[in-house]
């Protein structure tokens, strides 16, 4: 597997970061979370939503157009 994921989504919960990614699999976009949060102290750090450069746009149009962001 190679080493070029691009990050499309970032949020501070989990869970979100999970449903995000389950949408954009089940999509057939290709993705994977890398949880940078502290594992003591969850109110510090991020989670990303990484996906190959060439669905980037794809994947986030989809984020976009489905609601899918927090903010």
């Amino acid at each position: 597997m190679e080493n070029n994921w691009t990050k499309v989504y970032t949020t501070t919960n989990p869970i979100t970061a999970e449903i995000i990614k389950q949408a954009l699999v089940e999509h057939d976009i290709p993705a994977v979370v890398m949880n940078k949060q502290d594992s003591s102290y969850k109110a510090f750090g991020v989670v990303n939503i990484l996906v190959q450069p060439e669905n980037f746009d794809q994947a986030l149009a989809y984020i976009i157009e489905n609601n899918l962001n927090e903010d």
